[in-house]
C-alpha cells in the first residue's frame, strides 16, 4: 500500500507545474541576462535552479541524481563565476556536466552495468542489447555537446552564447531523444503481453 502511494506521489506534479521547474531556470538565465547581464543572470539561474529542485522534491517527495548532479554544477560554477567575476566559469560548465555524464554513461558500460536505466527508472524497460545501444548513443550525444558547447562559447559573444544555451542546446536534446524512440520500440521487453 505505501508503494501505491509513493508511486502516486512521484506522479503528483501537475504537467505545467513539471514543465515549470525543468524549464523555468533557463528561462529566468535568459531574460537575467539581457537585463542585467550574465552575472545576473548567474546568480538568478543558481536561486531558480535551486527553487526549482525544492518544488520537485515538495510535490514528489523525489528527486533523480541528474538534477542534483547539475544543481550542484550550476552551485559550484556560478559561485566561482561571481567570486572571480569571470564568466568562463559557467560557460564551461556546460561542457564539463555534457562530459561527465557521457564518462559516466561510458564508465557503466564497460563495468556491465546500464546506468542509463536508473535514469529511465521504471519508465521504460528495454532488453540488454537495448540498453547497452541506447547508453553508448547518449553517451556520444554527451560529448558531442560537451565539443560544441566548447566551440560556441570560444567563438561567439556571451549574450549569443546564452541564445545558444537556451535555444540550441535543449532543441538539439529534445530531437535526438526523440530520434531514439525506434530504438527503444525495438528493444522494448513486453512484461505482462508478451504476444501484444
Amino acid at each position: 500500500m505505501s508503494e501505491d502511494r509513493t508511486v502516486d506521489n512521484a506522479h503528483a506534479m501537475p504537467p505545467l507545474l513539471k514543465l515549470a521547474t525543468e524549464m523555468g531556470p533557463l528561462i529566468a538565465f535568459f531574460v537575467a541576462n539581457a537585463w542585467g547581464g550574465i552575472f545576473w543572470a548567474t546568480g538568478v539561474y543558481m536561486v531558480t535552479a535551486a527553487v526549482a529542485l525544492a518544488v520537485s522534491w515538495t510535490m514528489t517527495r523525489k528527486i533523480a541524481i541528474v538534477p542534483i548532479v547539475t544543481l550542484g554544477f550550476v552551485v559550484a560554477f556560478g559561485a566561482l563565476t561571481l567570486i572571480l567575476a569571470d564568466e568562463t566559469f559557467i560557460k564551461v560548465k556546460v561542457s564539463i556536466i555534457n562530459a561527465l555524464f557521457g564518462a559516466i554513461l561510458l564508465s557503466g558500460l564497460l563495468m556491465g552495468r546500464p546506468l542509463l536505466k536508473l535514469a529511465f527508472g521504471e519508465a521504460v524497460n528495454l532488453d540488454a542489447q537495448g540498453w547497452h545501444k541506447l547508453t553508448i548513443r547518449w553517451s556520444l550525444f554527451f560529448f558531442a555537446m560537451a565539443g560544441l558547447n566548447e566551440f560556441v562559447w570560444r567563438s561567439v559573444s556571451t549574450d549569443a552564447w546564452v541564445n545558444f544555451k537556451v535555444f540550441g542546446l535543449l532543441p538539439l536534446t529534445v530531437l535526438f531523444a526523440v530520434a531514439q524512440i525506434r530504438l527503444m520500440q525495438r528493444h522494448m521487453v513486453e512484461e505482462q503481453s508478451p504476444s501484444a
